[in-house]
This record gives C-alpha cells, sequence and structure tokens, in this order.
C-alpha cells in the first residue's frame, strides 16, 4: 500500500447508504466491512481494500465485488451509495 493509498483508505472509512437507507455498507478501520440489507444487519461481511479511488471486496463467503468513489459518491454493484 503507497502512502496515497493509506490517506485515500481513511478518507473513505465509515457508513455509505443508499437514498432509501435499504442496503448499508460499514467501511471499517481494519480493512474490514458489513454489509447490512434492510433488517439484516450483517448480511455481508468481508474484507477489502482500496487503491486510489477504487475498492475490491472480498466476501467471507467468496463473493467478490468492486466499485469506485466519484466525487464523494460511491458506486458498487449497481447501486449508488453516499457517504451518512
Amino acid at each position: 500500500m503507497t502512502d496515497s493509498d493509506a490517506v485515500n483508505q481513511y478518507f473513505y472509512i465509515g457508513v455509505w447508504t443508499t437514498k432509501d437507507n435499504d442496503i448499508r455498507h460499514e467501511l471499517l478501520l481494519n480493512n474490514r466491512y458489513v454489509e447490512a440489507r434492510g433488517n439484516t444487519e450483517s448480511a455481508y461481511e468481508g474484507r477489502y481494500r482500496i487503491t486510489d479511488d477504487y475498492i475490491e471486496y472480498w466476501d467471507d463467503t467468496g463473493f467478490t465485488a468492486d466499485g469506485t468513489f466519484i466525487d464523494g459518491v460511491f458506486y458498487h454493484a449497481g447501486m449508488i451509495l453516499y457517504r451518512q
């Protein structure tokens, strides 16, 4: 991880939600994430890596995904999430 990657990682730490708050991604300091869906608070959990404005996910079940942060908005798997 470069110094730039570390700065970006800390910038994006926190909770990101869809406008209706149905899907919530919490990016934790330890490179882990928890995704809540509706009333299910831990629908998915796993690890992530941020490089520049790009994020890669590895769910604990083996599922992988990615996303991009553009102008303070998080685009992930067809969803648009905003910092809470």
